[in-house]
């Protein structure tokens, strides 16, 4: 068994992390995204009832600021939960790259072995070659 073949089970594990790496990055980039538009909506939700104001009791305007208190509330918690969703994408991000980076280096090296073996017969067929050419000429000769 050639040194290609003995490392070939480890480029095809490499490749098999590198694809599950690469799944769970989309994964989190989708969660980071669906995030990122909950917080949107909410900002642009205040905004809106923020404009919306005019000619309100003093009751109903103490409910409504109460309710947008609330509102920048859940804006402060979103905004954290998009950070943390960044923080994992760029964690899940860099887990990627190592394992394509192993990925990659496997394979380098098994494409290198892999051509050593075919110089190798090459050089080999070669000399079959040439060793049958001079058996050839040796009986012409000795005639």
């Amino acid at each position: 068994m050639t040194r290609s073949e003995r490392l070939q089970p480890a480029v095809d594990q490499a490749e098999r992390r590198e694809q599950e790496a690469l799944q769970r990055l989309a994964e989190q980039q989708q969660r980071s995204a669906y995030v990122q538009q909950q917080l949107d909506e909410l900002e642009r939700y205040r905004k809106e009832y923020s404009l919306s104001a005019g000619g309100l009791t003093v009751s109903a305007l103490l409910n409504r600021q109460q309710f947008v208190e609330r509102i920048d509330q859940a804006i402060v918690q979103q905004r954290r939960e998009v950070e943390r969703q960044q923080h994992l994408t760029e964690t899940t991000r860099l887990q990627w790259l190592q394992a394509h980076a192993r990925e990659k280096a496997l394979d380098s090296v098994v494409g290198r072995y892999r051509t050593l073996e075919r110089q190798s017969e090459q050089r080999q067929e070669q000399a079959d070659i040439d060793e049958r050419m001079q058996q050839r000429r040796r009986p012409a000769a000795s005639t």
